[in-house]
């Protein structure tokens, strides 16, 4: 299975909306919780420059957006090749 990490925010529907998905794939994910630990939005800022809401996904290191960006992978059939890959 890939290596999923998601950033999120408290109180950010977009960021239940994503982690939704993912559990309901039965998707094991690594949650960055910009509001428990603010330092890693300089993580963020490295990886994907320009980022500037949340939710932000990356399967297997490479940035794939935010929720629409992962529902539209879901929809049109990328996100389980991709989640199948390892890293």
């Amino acid at each position: 299975m890939a290596f999923v990490e998601i950033y999120t925010k408290d109180y950010c529907p977009y960021c239940d909306k994503a982690k939704l998905l993912l559990d309901q794939l039965g998707v094991d994910y690594t949650e960055h919780d910009l509001n428990a630990e603010p330092a890693k939005m300089d993580e963020l800022m490295v990886r994907r420059p320009g980022a500037r809401t949340v939710p932000q996904i990356f399967i297997n290191n490479l940035g794939i957006g935010g929720c629409d960006d992962l529902y539209d992978l879901h929809d049109n059939g990328k996100l389980k090749p991709m989640l199948a890959k390892l890293d």
